[in-house]
């Protein structure tokens, strides 16, 4: 179905931080399929950690047990708690929109009848399906799919006025926000924003729901976003990131949250599933052994630096490696810079009409980095 524009180009092979396209050409890959591969393309322990469990156990559905997705749960626990476990329990979805789907529907059971309005922020991503759709704060989106699932209103990012008048907690359950808008533009929260928010939901009765599904598991400098705030979520959604490619999400939550569902409230069929829970493994361990915030920060000092000095950029916003270039008033729309780049052997994409979006694999080289300078100062040239 023709939900996507026709693709300029197919690709057909990828290593690292490279594809090549059906006609033999190379490209350096910035967007990491939308911050997915943050490992690279076919990294080899990911593809060993599939190929060997592609030979043992697929699927036997959640009426059984497998042994991959309770050790997969605690890891994620583990890093959501900076190294220290967290206490939290795990759902496992195989996308971004079913984890923010689970935390939609734990906040409405757990809060109550009555109870059931989530807050979330104009700019926001949340996901496609009808309840994730409305979550998104991007109005534009919702009309051709009217009537949405009630229970859905949007501040402005930032505005703590604006949340507090929203947040009556007679009628709502949560707010739900992204520490760093990736759809939106690459938009961070403001300085003591989100320490700000944790203060009113604790001070209103209210959980707070986090969606990491892009900023996650290093991409910012830390395993998650919200640790650069020094606080902790009631929820936080994870996808993307977490199986390299392969289709995988979680929601976790603090236990005394988590313990609203019960059997029957919430499934999935192929969720934590082995082959996806192996690929997910073998990518978390990877990502802690070149202690990937860390390589992040690093690199992500070293790209934004570079792109700030390229002509025709205004400034770079993000952290880590999610990064947004914010081009000068005047110059070509993104997206002609974006296709023009593509053309050099660059993937990158616009978020924004004036923002060009880099999400390179964490492991992504210097020499890497400085080519995909050299290529954009071209086509911005």
């Amino acid at each position: 179905m023709t939900t996507y524009a026709a693709p300029p180009v197919r690709f057909v092979e990828g290593h690292g931080s490279r594809l090549t396209d059906d006609a033999g050409r190379s490209y350096l890959d910035f967007l990491s399929g939308l911050a997915v591969t943050s490992l690279g393309h076919s990294h080899p322990r990911v593809a060993e950690a599939l190929s060997a469990q592609a030979g043992r156990l697929w699927h036997v559905s959640n009426l059984f047990g497998n042994e991959l997705a309770e050790p997969l749960a605690h890891r994620i626990d583990e890093l959501i708690g900076d190294g220290t476990p967290a206490g939290g329990r795990v759902f496992f979805a195989n996308s971004g929109a079913e984890a923010n789907e689970c935390a939609i529907k734990l906040a409405r059971k757990g809060s109550g009848p009555g109870r059931h309005h989530v807050v979330s922020a104009y700019g926001s991503f949340h996901g496609r399906t009808l309840a994730t759709l409305h979550a998104t704060g991007q109005p534009e989106k919702h009309e051709a799919f009217q009537p949405l699932p009630d229970g859905f209103c949007h501040v402005a990012f930032g505005d703590m006025e604006a949340l507090g008048r929203a947040a009556d907690p007679t009628v709502v359950a949560a707010v739900m926000l992204e520490p760093i808008q990736g759809e939106g533009g690459v938009i961070p929260a403001p300085e003591g924003y989100l320490e700000e928010v944790r203060h009113l939901c604790d001070e209103r009765g209210l959980l707070l729901i986090l969606d990491e599904i892009q900023t996650g598991l290093g991409r910012t400098g830390r395993w998650f976003g919200f640790q650069a705030a020094s606080i902790r979520p009631d929820v936080v959604t994870i996808a993307k990131a977490l199986g390299n490619g392969m289709p995988i999400g979680a929601c976790w939550a603090r236990a005394e949250v988590a313990a609203a569902f019960q059997p029957g409230d919430h499934g999935s069929t192929f969720g934590g599933q082995p082959l996806a829970c192996s690929a997910a493994i073998a990518t978390l361990d990877e990502l802690q052994r070149i202690g990937a915030p860390r390589r992040a920060e690093e690199a992500g000092a070293r790209l934004a630096s570079g792109l700030e000095a390229l002509p025709g950029v205004s400034h770079v916003r993000g952290r880590g490696l999610l990064l947004g270039a914010v081009l000068d008033a005047g110059r070509p729309a993104a997206r002609e810079v974006v296709a023009s780049a593509l053309d050099h052997g660059l993937v990158i994409n616009a978020p924004a009409p004036d923002v060009l979006r880099f999400a390179p694999p964490l492991n992504v080289s210097t020499a890497e980095i400085d080519e995909a300078l050299a290529i954009l100062g071209k086509v911005l040239a």
